[in-house]
């Protein structure tokens, strides 16, 4: 009995070293993993129009391709989002905080836009705000029988210790891989999506089928999106310059489509602006806007990062489409001009994570920066380095471009972790100092957690080091 004991106590310990060492490695180590793991069930080919999830709600100029985005720059407030196909009937939204029953409302604005030839349906966006926080409504759009009933909820009042838990998911498309990621994030608990870029690749057709594959993938989130806030970032396939059918504006079909609220953040464009939501502060940036010295961006940019208070949001996440760091063949180094400008800023500020789509593959860096090469003189390799962020590349939605499945070998130093599947990603803030990450992969048709770390905090995790010394020095003295 006395021998089973020791022998049980020592493989204990053995269990927990290796906890400890595996930890140890989680956000700053130096040993990547790529997984070989090969996706294979489905092909890279749009769903087809007639498929019961672009399915048109019955009943005359019923509302269609819902969607909800944050209002607000605190949370207290939505903006609902509708397109109705006939005419452009009413932009009221009745809500209240009973099924059902709706006291109270709030009026919206309608506009439409056409792409070559094709007309878009009426679309309205209705801002509703002097929400409670943590509660949750009830609301409908449309007129008569054909009215529509969907629900929210309101995240917690802004605190430091706020749990609250982010979808992360990229360069969606519309085909079964895009399904699959959508109907296994709305079994993971995420409570609002962080979206990198790149919604419909509607781009990919032409003529009136652009427009038409713009309506089809908003009736495909809405399953998900009529329900709860996802925060959008546009990416390339949202520029549709297309000059061979006299479509030169760029981002028109998304800025029609989607709106941000980038005033509250005192943007001066809707393609970045910054949101605080529970304990995070969120800045959105635009990849494709321009954002080297004095540009309206890195004007904006500057002074957002100034209002940055980690004492009541201690989570500093931000949201782009192009990655900075990205060890696959595709797109490689394209996110190089932005590190040049905004890393130092990045690493100043103690950035927790910065999440990209664009590349169609997932991958994880540690904390790393290149803050010492100019583009042409210094040292040209990441370092090591705790004040930076985690790159976090999730461009792995499914959309019909297909896997970018090659990765450089041998693994940089600063890649923790790389896969070619689809999937999306979870990040679950417990509190000011842990949150669970989770990198879920669609495996043939079911989620399977493939990537999971705890990370702390980066203002907490410091300023705690830093009592500790203090304190260690005060003891000494004494």
């Amino acid at each position: 009995m006395l021998l089973a004991s020791r022998l049980l106590r020592s493989q204990l310990f053995r269990f927990v070293i290796i906890l400890v060492l595996v930890f140890s490695h989680v956000e700053n180590g130096n040993a990547g993993l790529t997984s070989t793991f090969v996706r294979t069930q489905w092909p890279a080919a749009d769903i087809p129009l007639d498929n019961k999830v672009f399915a048109i709600p019955k009943g005359y100029n019923a509302p269609q391709q819902v969607h909800i985005t944050q209002g607000d720059y605190d949370g207290k407030a939505v903006i609902i989002s509708w397109v109705t196909p006939d005419e452009p009937g009413s932009s009221t939204v009745k809500y209240g905080t009973s099924e059902k029953s709706y006291d109270f409302s709030a009026e919206g604005t309608v506009t439409n836009y056409t792409f070559y030839k094709y007309k878009s349906g009426y679309i309205h966006h209705c801002l509703v705000d002097g929400l409670e926080y943590d509660s949750k409504y009830y609301y409908k759009v449309g007129e008569g029988d054909s009215s529509r009933d969907f629900w929210f909820q309101t995240p917690p009042k802004i605190d430091p210790d706020a749990s609250y838990t982010f979808g992360i998911i990229g360069d969606l498309g519309q085909t079964y891989n895009s399904l699959s990621t959508l109907e296994h994030y709305m079994k993971s608990g995420g409570q609002s999506v962080l979206f990198a870029g790149d919604l419909s690749y509607a781009d990919r057709y032409q003529y009136d089928d652009v427009g038409t594959r713009w309506d089809s993938w908003g009736r495909l989130v809405e399953q998900s999106a009529a329900y709860q806030p996802w925060i959008w970032s546009a990416g390339n396939h949202e520029i549709e310059y297309m000059p061979e059918m006299d479509e030169v504006l760029p981002f028109k079909s998304f800025l029609h489509r989607f709106v941000t609220p980038y005033t509250a953040s005192k943007s001066t464009n809707p393609l970045w602006y910054a949101i605080r939501r529970a304990s995070a502060h969120i800045i959105v940036l635009s990849s494709y806007s321009p954002f080297v010295k004095y540009t309206p961006q890195w004007m904006w940019l500057r002074e957002e990062l100034t209002r940055v208070n980690r004492e009541k949001t201690p989570w500093l996440i931000v949201v782009m489409h192009v990655p900075i760091y990205n060890s696959n063949a595709a797109h490689y180094m394209e996110g190089e001009s932005m590190r040049a400008v905004f890393e130092s800023w990045f690493v100043r500020s103690k950035v927790d994570f910065i999440f990209a789509g664009h590349v169609h593959a997932y991958e994880r860096s540690y904390r790393i920066s290149n803050l010492h090469f100019n583009v042409s003189t210094g040292d040209r390799y990441p370092v090591p380095d705790k004040s930076a962020p985690v790159y976090l590349t999730v461009g792995d939605g499914g959309n019909q471009e297909g896997l970018a499945g090659r990765f450089f070998d041998p693994q940089p130093d600063y890649s923790a972790f790389r896969e070619a599947s689809y999937g999306h990603s979870t990040l679950e803030i417990r509190n000011r100092t842990h949150a669970f990450y989770h990198w879920n992969r669609n495996d043939d048709g079911k989620p399977v957690t493939t990537d999971s770390v705890i990370f702390h905090n980066q203002y907490w995790a410091n300023n705690l080091r830093r009592r500790r010394h203090l304190k260690a020095r005060e003891h000494a003295s004494h």
